[in-house]
């Protein structure tokens, strides 16, 4: 049997217990199911920035043999926080250059607009997705974006390096054709039944209860729910996107910006600039689907908020409609007055 490299000092030791004390603890030590709420989203996505712009890139320069394709995806949001400051400081900087006093002050509102335009953009695509996880989660028992943890044990970069080991984010269904099917299985050890998630979501799919193979007879169905369910996201996600650049362009946000402040250490100021900003966002959401001026330009906050709602809308419907199809019973399969069994 070969034993794992536990503690490197002086010498390598090859001994499973030799020193337990010099074991490093691990916040994970299997691949394992984590529960999908705020807490877990915000820690997740705080650990993966921290690492996109300090730990990653510094594995990639200096060409590290355990740097992956999740790493290098993960730097992705790099160039995309980049990107968006550079495109709000272009439209605000410039403002310096103009002639008059009338000129600066039109386009410091243009390029406030331009600011919050793209804010708005990025949160209105990564919280609409939401639109469509949800309410398939609830009515089908399937939760797409069910997150996991992955243990990942790198090679050696030097022979004193004992810190091998690093943790990356996933979800369940990442992989349509692979998911993690072993991860949703229950742990019997404390008292789990093997199926309970896998039952529970046959329940929820009118499949029946107490089926001998639950697991066997749902996994087919929960493969096209992701299938139409990641369409769903990808198009009302864009048309959310949309909408959001739109009520960042309405006129109302212009008495946010006269007010607007982030220094929380004067709180008068700071709660005051909070509060202007909420009224702001409903004069503005109300401007965006009143509209101004005459026929298409009038309407196009409605239509527009209408075409966002309409494909959030659909794309459940779409998803959990084809889902949900009760099986044929057994009247319909066999026929008791014949010999043989039809389809």
């Amino acid at each position: 049997m070969i034993l794992p490299i536990n503690n490197i000092k002086n010498s390598i030791n090859f001994s499973a217990d030799s020193n337990p004390k010099d074991k490093k603890t691990l916040e994970y030590d299997h691949d394992t199911l984590l529960p999908n709420n705020l807490s877990t989203s915000a820690r997740i996505g705080m650990d993966k920035l921290t690492n996109a712009f300090t730990l990653y890139p510094a594995k990639g320069m200096k060409g590290s043999k355990n740097a992956n394709f999740y790493e290098f995806l993960t730097m992705g949001t790099v160039p995309y926080i980049i990107g968006s400051i550079g495109l709000m400081a272009v439209f605000n900087f410039a403002n310096k250059f103009f002639p008059s006093a009338f000129d600066k002050i039109q386009a410091s509102k243009i390029g406030q607009k331009m600011a919050l335009g793209v804010l708005f953009y990025a949160a209105a695509k990564s919280l609409s997705k939401q639109l469509i996880s949800r309410p398939v989660n609830m009515l089908t028992g399937v939760d797409i974006d069910q997150p996991y943890a992955k243990v990942i044990y790198e090679l050696p970069d030097n022979i004193n390096d004992t810190d091998i080991t690093s943790i990356e984010y996933h979800k369940v269904f990442e992989s349509v054709e692979f998911p993690r099917w072993d991860l949703l299985y229950g742990d019997e050890s404390k008292g789990e039944k093997r199926n309970f998630r896998y039952d529970k979501i046959a329940k929820k799919l009118n499949m029946g209860e107490n089926l001998n193979d639950s697991d066997q007879e749902t996994k087919p169905r929960i493969k096209e729910i992701i299938v139409k369910s990641n369409v769903a996201k990808s198009i009302s996600s864009y048309m959310w996107a949309a909408t959001g650049v739109a009520l960042a362009f309405q006129k109302p946000w212009e008495e946010y910006f006269n007010a607007m402040t982030f220094k929380f250490w004067k709180p008068q100021e700071f709660f005051k600039s909070i509060k202007v900003f909420g009224t702001s966002f409903a004069k503005s959401a109300k401007a965006l689907y009143k509209g101004e001026g005459n026929g298409v330009t009038k309407h196009a906050g409605k239509i527009l908020l209408g075409a966002a709602v309409l494909t959030s809308a659909l794309g459940v419907i779409n998803t959990v409609a084809g889902s949900r199809n009760t099986p044929k019973s057994k009247s319909d399969i066999i026929k008791t007055d014949e010999k043989h069994v039809v389809s």
